[in-house]
């Protein structure tokens, strides 16, 4: 089982560069889009007890770039250690911080800017080979990484805050004319889960290993707003069967009745599921064609077990992401190794929101299971924990400190993730209440003995 090639590793020093210093500011430039976009008030506001005050993402943003790059990597005096201990992420719990004395909107943009420059700086002077941390570029891709997974947060800030749409965007493309499967067989076997050769994979994706699993089915595309609804119609909130102890506690206790920003049409107009969701700022009737979003994860298995089903596990995930039974390689992605395109997968904030199921044919894995990549991050049965081998860089408290616990391992993506930050190796992960991030699932099932036999889902 050979290991997929990354575009990385045939740059030139020189070209390696030029690729950091694009993702580099690709990422301010998003960072900056999302500040900008409200004015100082909302910047300092704390729009949810969840999430930071968007100048908080903004100035730690700038401060893991100062610790690991301008000081770690480039070897340069600090430029303000004194403001560590503020965007130490494990020092200040997010509803605390903003008692803290942060810097206002102007400060927190100067220092962003300062500190970039001594990053461009030590960039053109790191040789980008021997050190593992800055081999092909690690370090400064794990700060790529870092800029755009904030913000994504960011975004789901915007998502959560009153007021009148501030972000716009075009919407995605619509579903293509031939329609995909319901369910597509996996066939039992093993392949590699998890990377080796990754140049940017996070210790948590490491290392690969060899995985066996049996038969299994696994729906071929998200499940929707519209299947969701009829989940909802058939009184599946209401009913005990299909929620685990805890799940339904906190169905109980939190008083669930529907996804997260979703609202009743007591008319019955719009999409005709008598749904409407706030989305950004507008409302709007809920498209029944697109991946459910704003789902927790007991959420997630309480409408799998309704469908007769139940959630895959993160191998499950994978295998069907990145399996090629023509040559039993695991890919980079669904569709090959190359990276996503706009034509490949729904990602990068080019919309705000999912788009339609069969939105991207080009971007669906061998076996014909789609939108593995981008639209909504998927819920998955498996619990936080480190792979066979798993050695922690560069530091703990990247993964090593969340293993265990109740958190519950995400796949694929979202809409609001960034390529750089996302892979079919990569791994993501949350506690099974939340529901302000963009999540949603698909589901799976044992195969029976005659699928198995007949090579297909009947």
């Amino acid at each position: 089982m050979s290991a997929p090639t990354h575009p990385l590793a045939d740059l030139d020093a020189q070209a390696l560069r030029d690729h950091v210093a694009d993702a580099l500011a690709r990422g301010r430039a998003r960072s900056t889009s999302l500040t900008d976009a409200v004015d100082d008030a909302d910047l300092v506001r704390q729009h949810s007890v969840l999430m930071s005050p968007l100048v908080w993402d903004l100035a730690h943003i700038g401060n893991q770039e100062e610790l690991w790059l301008v000081r770690d990597v480039g070897g340069r005096t600090p430029v303000r250690a004194d403001i560590d201990h503020l965007y130490d992420a494990f020092r200040h719990p997010r509803g605390a911080r903003p008692e803290l004395p942060l810097l206002n909107p102007a400060e927190a943009r100067a220092y962003v800017a300062e500190v970039r420059d001594k990053v461009l700086d030590v960039l053109e002077r790191t040789p980008l080979t021997g050190r593992r941390l800055v081999e092909h570029g690690f370090a400064f891709g794990m700060i790529v990484q870092h800029e755009q997974q904030h913000d994504e947060t960011m975004l789901a800030t915007h998502q959560l805050r009153a007021g009148d749409a501030v972000l716009t965007a075009p919407a995605p493309p619509a579903a293509a004319a031939a329609p995909i499967p319901g369910e597509v067989l996996v066939p039992g076997g093993p392949f590699t889960m998890g990377t080796s050769t990754e140049p940017w994979a996070l210790d948590n994706e490491r290392p690969a290993h060899r995985v066996e699993l049996p038969a299994y089915v696994i729906d071929a595309a998200p499940v929707t707003n519209g299947q969701f609804a009829e989940f909802i119609a058939a009184g599946g909130y209401g009913d005990r069967r299909w929620w685990s102890d805890e799940g339904w506690r906190h169905r109980t206790e939190a008083g669930l009745q529907a996804p997260a920003h979703w609202q009743r049409d007591g008319a019955g107009n719009g999409s005709g599921n008598g749904w409407w969701r706030r989305r950004f700022g507008v409302l709007e009737p809920v498209p029944g064609a697109e991946p459910v979003v704003h789902v927790c994860f007991h959420e997630a298995q309480a409408y799998s077990r309704w469908a007769g089903k139940r959630l895959p596990t993160e191998a499950e995930w994978e295998k069907a992401g990145r399996f090629d039974p023509a040559t039993g390689a695991s890919r980079r992605y669904p569709w090959g190794d190359e990276d996503p395109t706009a034509e490949h997968a729904n990602l990068g904030q080019r919309h705000l929101q999912p788009a339609p199921v069969g939105a991207y044919p080009r971007g669906a894995s061998p076996l014909g299971v789609h939108q593995l990549i981008g639209d909504v991050w998927e819920w998955t049965a498996t619990g936080w924990h480190p792979y066979p081998g798993f050695v922690a860089f560069p530091y703990e408290e990247y993964s090593q400190v969340f293993f265990g616990g109740d958190y519950r391992v995400l796949r694929g993506g979202s809409f609001g993730t960034d390529p750089a930050a996302v892979r079919a190796t990569f791994r993501n992960w949350d506690h099974p209440i939340r529901r302000q991030i963009f999540a949603g699932f698909r589901c799976a099932r044992d195969a029976t003995l005659a699928e198995v036999a007949q090579g297909r889902v009947n």
